[in-house]
């Protein structure tokens, strides 16, 4: 028996320590052990089904309060697929559904205060464009990567100018990059499907691919911590500030986006900021042709799945 003792101890170690060095290197857990009782918290995170109805529903009578808005549903890297409303998928979901359900939750977080915004972007915003004479790639020829890019710049972007016209509210927004998790998210890039990736480099997606509980954290932090309450227009790696890319910085073409956001979805500039998301009037500023599915209904008969 004391033969086995060796190596098995060697296992032990070097599992043990794999698991820590995981743990190091993807960001580790929500450091802040605050609580949220009485709070109300809203996730985005499914844009068919259950969960596109729900959140329809939420967004006509809502809770009393909501305390916190995490904008997390997204898709990535996907064919060239257009939403019922014709907005290029990616630039729909990732960005002007969270730009509309923001918008029509707004009362609801500013009689919430102290409230909080979070917007999740990805690193891949640094290499985005914003192409504002062809934001649904109508005319240009698809690039599914820079697609994907150009709806994270544009989540950053948008973060920043909300921050700008929510100052003095009592609502922060913060934008955040949560690393890389292992959901079906990018399951339209080849990499699930490669037989090199699941078998001579799963031991490194191992240590830098988080797992959707690990990947929630930088989320959690965001929402809870009380070292951050009254910070706004931030951008977070994971759960360290830092700064955007360059472009993201840019108060012309932020201000340009959200503009361009509003009369794509036929919303009048005032209501975003100002209108009850539950008064007939907010409702009646969205053009009838976006009131039936707005934003988030995908065209092809594949279905989109929620994303962690």
């Amino acid at each position: 028996m004391s033969k086995y003792v060796l190596p098995v101890s060697v296992f032990g170690t070097a599992f043990g320590g794999a698991i820590l060095l995981q743990n190091y290197v993807t960001g580790g857990t929500c450091p802040s052990k605050a609580k949220i009782p009485g709070k109300t918290v809203v996730i985005t995170g499914a844009n068919t089904g259950i969960g596109k109805e729900t959140a329809r529903e939420l967004a006509r009578r809502e809770e009393e309060r909501v305390d916190v808005l995490i904008n997390n549903a997204g898709v990535m890297r996907c064919p060239a697929w257009k939403t019922e409303d014709g907005f290029d998928m990616q630039f729909g979901v990732n960005y002007l559904g969270h730009f509309l359900l923001t918008s029509l939750l707004l009362d609801k977080l500013k009689a919430s205060t102290p409230s909080r915004i979070i917007n999740l972007s990805s690193v891949a915003h640094v290499t985005g464009e914003v192409d504002f004479d062809d934001l649904n790639w109508d005319r240009r020829t698809f690039d599914t990567r820079k697609a994907y890019s150009q709806s994270k710049l544009a989540i950053v972007l948008f973060t920043r100018e909300l921050a700008k016209r929510l100052e003095g509210t009592g609502v922060t927004v913060n934008a955040l990059h949560p690393g890389v998790v292992g959901t079906d998210l990018g399951r339209h890039t080849g990499l699930h499907q490669s037989q090199l990736s699941s078998t001579v480099l799963s031991p490194f997606f191992y240590l830098f691919v988080k797992s959707p509980t690990l990947g929630a954290q930088s989320s959690v932090y965001l929402a809870v911590a009380k070292e951050l309450e009254g910070i706004s227009g931030r951008y977070y790696d994971v759960m360290t500030e830092k700064d955007p890319a360059p472009q993201a910085l840019d108060e012309r073409m932020s201000e340009r986006l959200w503009n361009a956001s509003v009369a794509l979805l036929g919303l009048d500039g005032q209501t975003v900021s100002h209108a009850h998301p539950t008064s007939p009037s907010a409702i009646a500023t969205v053009s009838p042709e976006l009131t039936g599915n707005p934003v988030l209904t995908p065209t092809t008969t594949e279905p989109v799945k929620s994303i962690s």
